[in-house]
């Protein structure tokens, strides 16, 4: 099966061919790919973490998961809020390259290894993209997860604004590639993480699997320009 996140026509793999794809890319990707987010959101990652450990609103000492975990920077952000987070990835090759303190462990969403309401909250940071069948990985969300827990997920947006749409094209879809080359010498993969976008459904579609998933008070948020949106929702 082939590896590669991008057909030779440009356009996504879908199902097993995704999930192989995708695993290569990140295993690939890992010594790299914090470094790499710095440059690629001028930043501003850093801040757009901070807005989503923020909207989980819990107690202190709560327990979070960190579902798509990486290198572990969303779990020391959490516990610099004073949660007690735990990630899981099912990339081998992230899970090597983290420096977080947290506990972390390789496994997959759609079958996480730990017990139904397990956990306080749940943060993922920009991987439903990645997820060959979101609307099972939402469903375990809910089901690890507390009476009242809560689900905090960023992920990659298009800007609903003419103006704003534009300039996200030149630099995600434009300049995002070019410095992939540039910087790692892999441009499949930087072609692949802003076109990855086109496998999330429209805003509208979103918040009603977050509901049908088992969440209420779904909402959701926007950043730099309506390029990045933040997917909020509290356990029924």
């Amino acid at each position: 099966m082939s590896t590669r996140v991008l057909r030779r026509d440009g356009t996504l793999p879908e199902g097993n061919e995704k999930v192989a794809a995708v695993d290569a890319m990140f295993d690939r990707l890992a010594p790299r790919y914090d470094r790499m987010n710095r440059v690629l959101s001028l930043g501003l990652d850093r801040r757009w973490r901070r807005r989503c450990v923020e909207e989980l609103a819990l107690p202190p000492k709560a327990r979070v998961l960190d579902l798509a975990c990486g290198t572990g920077a969303l779990c020391d952000d959490l516990g610099r809020a004073g949660y007690v987070a735990v990630g899981v990835d099912r990339s081998a090759g992230m899970l090597s390259a983290a420096y977080t303190t947290a506990p972390l462990v390789r496994g997959d969403a759609l079958q996480l290894p730990f017990p139904t309401g397990a956990f306080d909250g749940v943060v993922c940071g920009f991987a439903l993209r990645n997820f060959v069948e979101l609307n099972a990985v939402l469903t375990e969300c809910a089901r690890i997860l507390r009476r009242g827990g809560r689900l905090a997920a960023l992920d990659a947006a298009v800007p609903s604004n003419p103006v704003m749409r534009a300039g996200n094209a030149v630099w995600f879809r434009g300049a995002v590639p070019l410095l992939g080359r540039v910087l790692t010498g892999d441009p499949d993969a930087y072609r692949y993480l802003p076109k990855s976008t086109d496998y999330l459904p429209a805003t509208e579609e979103l918040l009603r699997r977050l509901t049908a998933s088992g969440f209420d008070n779904v909402g959701r948020r926007t950043f730099t320009g309506g390029s990045v949106q933040l997917l909020t929702g509290t356990r029924r």
